[in-house]
This record gives structure tokens, sequence and C-alpha cells, in this order.
């Protein structure tokens, strides 16, 4: 094989020129990584409701032209200087969640949100404030620093984890957001053992958090979707109940409803759907004195989330919080996640409904959108 380190990668990769426009492949180019940067090879990605939430312009923080696509699985193609975490070969997964081990954030041993490239990083950029990036000679913009639907991609060092080589990259990509983000939104939420869990949407996200909870020992799960066929899917994962609020009487809202039939509401809820109005429902769907609401969904640019009467629901006790990546610190947790994985400790395989070639990546798009996909995986080669 052909040495490329230190010259330019030409390659293939959508691009999304645009807010609102579909993906085109283009051919482009990626320079070499500099100091503390990764340049990897990326075999597969899969795709995520958060790619089509920032194609679509609902994103504030959108950048266009745009390489999207954060949950991707390679191998390292070349490093540049100072790069010591992973080496040339090493079959790695980019983390849109750094990790650097040294800011305030990953000191504190409070959060997993790391500020060493968010700046940079939200602007669809480089640490040094540039893109690796050419097509037609114009600048393109990276995406939650992994851009994982390009063949070839570079990274910030703090940005990208090496896993053990045995685990097939066309599931392990998966790792890089939902079924990460799933685990760590339960097993990091003392209490779960035993309790009772709500959880709103049964995508990809509220599946992996259905799974978790019963792995952990939740002693009810309630899984709610307006789409009936997520039934089936829910408790395969682990859920004891199911409920569609479309077929409750008119008039009947959804939390009410749970409230009744938990004789005062849920220990823990979670929202994986990105609705305000399904966020404020998993809220005061919660136990008063005790309940804990997780948010994991992105709502659209310019909507709030609320409650009123704020007084009963939320100084009496509830407590609505967010979680970013589930909390997981990427670097030092994800290659754990991968060993559960091949001793079958943790769900991946079945996720999987969809599968695509490159040249097909907007089918998976839409695949995504038909409601009978959980996750597509993209073969990049």
């Amino acid at each position: 094989m052909a040495d490329t380190s230190g010259k330019v990668i030409k390659c293939k990769a959508a691009v999304c020129w645009a807010a609102g426009e579909p993906l085109k492949i283009e051919e482009i180019e990626v320079a070499p990584p500099n100091a503390h940067e990764v340049r990897v090879r990326i075999l597969y990605t899969g795709i995520c409701h958060t790619d089509e939430y920032t194609r679509s312009g609902k994103d504030p923080e959108g950048n266009f032209p745009v390489i999207l696509g954060h949950e991707g699985g390679g191998i390292v193609e070349s490093v540049g200087e100072d790069v010591t975490g992973v080496a040339p070969g090493d079959h790695v997964i980019p983390l849109y969640t750094a990790e650097c081990r040294e800011c305030k954030f990953c000191k504190s041993g409070k959060t997993n949100l790391c500020g060493k490239v968010r700046a940079t990083q939200g602007k669809g950029l480089m640490p040094d404030n540039t893109s690796r990036f050419t097509c037609k000679g114009q600048p393109i913009h990276h995406f939650m620093g992994t851009s994982t639907f390009s063949q070839y991609t570079v990274v910030a060092d703090v940005s990208i984890v090496a896993i053990n080589p045995i685990a097939p990259l066309d599931r392990a990509c998966l790792l890089g957001c939902g079924i990460t983000t799933a685990w760590g939104a339960v097993t990091k939420q003392p209490g779960i053992k035993g309790s009772s869990v709500a959880v709103f949407g049964c995508g990809a996200i509220g599946l992996g958090v259905i799974s978790t909870s019963s792995t952990v020992g939740a002693s009810r799960i309630i899984a709610i979707d307006t789409n009936p066929k997520k039934e089936a899917w829910a408790k395969q994962m682990g859920a004891t109940e199911f409920v569609n609020p479309m077929t409750l009487p008119e008039g009947k809202r959804i939390q009410d409803y749970l409230v009744e039939i938990t004789d005062g509401g849920l220990d823990f809820t979670f929202d994986a759907t990105g609705s305000v109005n399904v966020m404020r429902a998993a809220l005061e769907a919660c136990h008063k004195g005790w309940g804990v609401s997780t948010v994991i969904g992105v709502a659209a640019a310019g909507q709030e989330i609320s409650t009123r009467p704020y007084v009963i629901i939320i100084v009496t006790g509830r407590v609505w919080r967010g979680t970013a990546f589930g909390g997981v610190k990427g670097r030092t947790e994800l290659p754990g996640l991968v060993e559960d994985y091949l001793n079958k400790k943790l769900k991946i395989d079945e996720y999987i409904t969809h599968r695509r070639q490159f040249e097909d990546i907007s089918e998976g798009f839409h695949d995504m959108h038909t409601g009978e996909c959980i996750r597509c995986v993209v073969n990049m080669d």
C-alpha cells in the first residue's frame, strides 16, 4: 500500500452544499493531519437523526457547505506530530464529544463536556480555525468534529479512540453516538434498578434506553411512541408495556394517563424525540418529590421547553436534566463498551435494520424517515 502520509488524498464524500438540500457525492481533497490531528479512512458510518437535523436547516449551529456524519468506524491512515493516543493501522471510532483530560471540564470529574475543541468544532473547523476538506476549490466545513460521510476524514487527537480490532466496524461504528448515548443516560443515573421508567420515543436512542434500563434492573419500563410498529421493537428490547398516545381517549394527555397508571408518576422518564411538547410531557409524568426526567433529544432552533404551573411541577421536587453523549467519556469508556459488545453484554446488531452502499446514502435518509428503520449502516467503500 502506497505511503500517503503527508500528502493530500482525493476521495469521495457526501457534501451538503446548503441547508435543506440533499447530499451530493463529490470528489474532495483531504489535507494531511497537522500536529495533534489524525486522518482516518472511514469504512462504515451510521445515519443519525442529528445528521438530518443539521441538513434540514433546523440546527442553529449548522454550517454549510458541510460533510455530515458522526457515527463512524475506520482505520487510522496517518497522524500528525505529537499524536500518542492512536497510530496508523489502529481501528478507531471518531468522537463528537472530545476528551482531552486536561481542561477544567475533564479534570472536574463532574461532566464529559470537554472544552478543548468545542469552540472551533461548533464553527465546523479544526482547532486552528481552518478546514482539511476542499471541493471544487472551496473549503468544506467539518461536522461535529468527525464528518464520517467522507471516505477519509481528519479529527483532533482528543476526538478519537482506538478499539479492539476484533470488533466488526460495521457494528462498532454505532457506538459513536446513539447506543452509547442511551447506555450512558441510564447507567450514569443512580437509582434506576428497581424503579419505574418511561421512555418517550422508540428510535435507536429510545430503544437503547429501554434495553439498558432492563439490563440494570428497572422494575417497570413503559415505552411511548405514536408508531404502533414500535411496540414489538420496544418489547423485544425489554419494555414491559407500550402506550400509543394516539389511542388514548380524546382530550387525555399522555402525562396524565401515565400518572394514573403508575400511582402518581414515574421514578424516571427519558425524552428521545427532540419535541419540546414531549419533553414537557415526560417531566410532568414524573412522580412528585423524586421523579427525574432526562432530555436526550435535540429540539429545533428557536424552540423552548416550558411547564406550568411550575410551583406544582418543579418546586415539589421533580428534576429536569439533560445529557450529551450520555455523559460518557469516549476515550476512557468506549473501549470497554466494545468489549461488552464482544462479550454479548451490550446489544448492537439488533439495532441495524438497513444497510446501504455509499452511493445510496441519500436512500439511507429516506429509510430513516419511514419509521421502520432503527439504524442504517452505510458501507463507505
